[in-house]
């Protein structure tokens, strides 16, 4: 043990090395757990060595979502533009389930970083050389909103797990006041390890949505669609 803690301080101190152990801190131990101190035990270094290479928590998580959108495979080359995007959004999903912590400190950041310019501008790019119009580009990157890294905010959050006989009773007193929300509870079959519980496939639903918007983005890129045009109907109504 001693021998492998001299081995690991023997190797030299760099932002990389930085940034993937507090990657696998908060992979292990949960994203609450890490702060400066506790990463330098990690790493065989005291915490100032550390900041030589980031300067406080806020460029430290920085670096994280970097080192985690580092993992998103790059575009297809040859493929269309809805395959491409298709799965790319996939990559960057399945990277985001790997790291389960890191779609909280990505909301989080306020500035994104050169490293997250570079992806948005690179799935701006298969929109926009598939033949899309700036105008269309600009309405479909907000309707992807934060799917296009791999995440979305879940409409239930995460419930906790109940007993059989207690979700029974809590089923009924719901569909008293919220029946149609009782009723989508009731009828659906889920995995354990949803969201939501006995809830919904997390990974079905995050590619029907996808699906369903790039289907649409689709159609309106064939149909011309613009801006103005929409709001022209909208003021003749």
């Amino acid at each position: 043990m001693v021998q492998q803690a001299d081995a690991v301080r023997r190797v030299p101190l760099s932002r990389d090395r930085v940034l993937r152990a507090a990657v696998a801190l908060a992979d292990d131990a949960g994203i609450e757990s890490l702060n400066m101190r506790r990463l330098a035990q990690e790493l065989g270094v005291v915490p100032m060595a550390l900041y030589k290479h980031v300067a406080n928590k806020d460029q430290l998580l920085d670096g994280m979502v970097d080192v985690i959108v580092g993992e998103i495979h790059p575009p297809v080359h040859g493929a269309d533009w809805k395959s491409a995007v298709r799965q790319r959004i996939l990559s960057a999903r399945r990277a985001l389930l790997r790291h389960p912590w890191a779609s909280r400190v990505i909301e989080s950041r306020v500035t994104p970083t050169p490293v997250v310019l570079e992806y948005m501008d690179s799935v701006i790019g298969m929109f926009r050389t598939g033949g899309f119009s700036v105008d269309l580009t600009h309405h479909v990157m907000h309707a992807m909103g934060s799917r296009i890294l791999g995440f979305t905010q879940e409409l239930f959050g995460n419930t906790p797990s109940v007993d059989p006989e207690t979700q029974a009773v809590m089923l009924r007193e719901m569909a008293g006041k919220y029946p149609y929300v009782a009723e989508i509870a009731i009828a659906a079959s889920h995995d354990e390890e949803s969201v939501v519980g006995s809830g919904c496939d997390d990974q079905f639903e995050f590619e029907l949505a996808l699906d369903l918007l790039l289907d649409g983005f689709e159609r309106l890129q064939q149909q011309g669609w613009t801006s103005t045009d929409q709001a022209r109907r909208g003021d003749s109504t």
